[in-house]
C-alpha cells in the first residue's frame, strides 16, 4: 500500500511538472513575439505603388506610415533660365498614397510643400494663368477623388462633389473653366468633362474615351489622349464638342501633354524606361524628338512663353523606382537642366507665370 501510494505521488508530481513546463513555454513564446513583432505597419513599396487607384478606401490609406521626408535640393543649370512657378506632384513620403502637391522656382529654388494632409493622396497638380492659385486631384473617400484649388497662402477650396474619380484639372487661359478626367464605376470609362471654374455645370464634351485635356491658347479647343481610333493618340476637340480630329501619329502615347503659346504641341511616347518627349505642330505635323535618348522622359510642360519645357525624368538616376527628377529643355533641344534632386519622385511638373 505504502509502495502504490509512493507511485502516485511520483506519478503526480511528474504530471504537474510537466504542466509547469508547458506553460512556461506558452509564456516565452509569447515574450518572444512581443519583442520581435514591430509597433508599426511593415509596408511593401510594391504593395502600395498602386495604393490610391480607383478602389481605394481611406481606412486603407491611413494604415500608411509615412517616411519624414527630405529636403530638396536645387541643381538648376544656370542663372539663365526662364521665369516663373512650376506646381508638381512630390512623393515626399515614397508612397503614391500619401503624394502632395509642391511649388518651386523654375529654376529649382523656392521649394514648398502646399497641400497639409499627410495621409492622402494629392496629383495631377496645374497652375493657375495668373499664378496666384493651383488646381489638382485628391482623394476622398472610395471611388470618389474631388478637384481642389489652394491658393499661394494655403487657402483651400473644394470645387467638385462625388462625380466620381477626377484627375487632370486645368484651367482655362481666360480663367472661368476647369478641364478635366473622369472616371466612375458606372461608366468604367475615361472622359473628358470642363465645369466652371467655381465647380457649378459639369460636362462631359465628347462622347467616347478620352483622358489629360489641356487648352489650346485661345481656350476654344482641348487637346487630349485616346484609344478611340484603337491606338492611344492625340485628339483636338471643340468645347462645344465639334471638330473632332486626331493630330499625332506616334506609337504608345501614354497621355498628359501640353499646348503652347507658340502653337506647338509636346507629348511623351515609347515603352516603359523608353519614353522620349515629342515636339510638332498644333496640326500634328513636323513632329520630331526633343529629348536625348536615355532619360525616360514623360509628363511635359510649356513655361508661359512657350521656349521651354519642364518635365519628369531619370537620367541621373535610370532604373529606380525612386529616381525620377523635374528636368527643363529649351524646346530646340538645347540646355538640359536638373531641378530636383530627392531620393523620393517628383513628377507631373506644370508650369505658370
Amino acid at each position: 500500500m505504502i509502495q502504490s501510494n509512493r507511485l502516485w505521488f511520483i506519478a503526480a508530481g511528474l504530471v504537474l511538472f510537466c504542466g509547469f513546463l508547458f506553460l512556461l513555454a506558452i509564456v516565452l513564446s509569447g515574450v518572444s513575439r512581443m519583442i520581435s513583432t514591430p509597433t508599426t505597419p511593415t509596408i511593401d513599396l510594391f504593395a502600395t505603388l498602386a495604393a490610391a487607384t480607383p478602389g481605394q478606401s481611406g481606412e486603407e490609406l491611413a494604415k500608411l506610415t509615412p517616411t519624414p521626408f527630405e529636403d530638396p535640393v536645387s541643381v538648376s543649370g544656370g542663372s539663365d533660365g526662364p521665369s516663373g512657378k512650376i506646381a508638381f506632384t512630390c512623393q515626399i513620403y515614397k508612397y503614391q498614397s500619401n503624394e502632395q502637391i509642391c511649388l518651386m522656382n523654375a529654376d529649382g529654388s523656392g521649394w514648398q510643400r502646399l497641400t497639409p494632409e499627410d495621409g492622402f493622396r494629392h496629383y495631377y497638380p496645374s497652375m493657375a494663368p495668373d499664378g496666384k492659385s493651383v488646381v489638382y486631384s485628391a482623394f476622398r473617400e472610395t471611388n470618389v477623388y474631388e478637384i481642389y484649388e489652394i491658393s499661394l497662402d494655403g487657402t483651400i477650396t473644394r470645387l467638385s462633389d462625388r462625380l466620381g474619380v477626377l484627375t487632370a484639372p486645368e484651367i482655362s487661359p481666360d480663367g472661368t473653366k476647369i478641364a478635366f478626367m473622369r472616371w466612375t464605376v458606372a461608366s468604367d470609362q475615361y472622359q473628358v468633362w470642363v465645369m466652371d471654374r467655381n465647380g457649378g455645370n459639369p460636362r462631359q464634351v465628347v462622347t467616347g474615351s478620352g483622358w489629360d485635356p489641356t487648352w489650346s491658347p485661345d481656350g476654344t479647343r482641348l487637346l487630349f489622349a485616346s484609344e478611340r481610333s484603337g491606338q492611344n493618340q492625340l485628339w483636338v476637340v471643340n468645347v462645344d464638342g465639334s471638330g473632332l480630329r486626331k493630330v499625332s501619329d506616334l506609337p504608345a502615347i501614354r497621355g498628359r501633354s501640353d499646348w503652347s503659346s507658340l502653337n506647338q504641341i509636346v507629348t511623351y511616347s515609347g515603352t516603359p524606361w523608353n519614353r522620349e518627349l515629342f515636339l510638332m505642330n498644333a496640326d500634328g505635323s513636323n513632329t520630331r524628338q526633343l529629348t536625348p535618348a536615355g532619360g525616360n522622359s514623360q509628363g511635359p510642360s510649356f513655361s508661359p512663353d512657350g521656349q521651354w519645357v519642364a518635365f519628369t525624368a531619370y537620367f541621373d538616376k535610370f532604373n529606380d523606382i525612386h529616381g525620377c527628377e523635374i528636368y527643363i529643355i529649351r524646346v530646340d533641344g538645347t540646355d538640359l537642366r536638373r531641378l530636383t534632386n530627392n531620393t523620393y519622385c517628383d513628377y507631373q511638373p506644370r508650369w505658370g507665370p
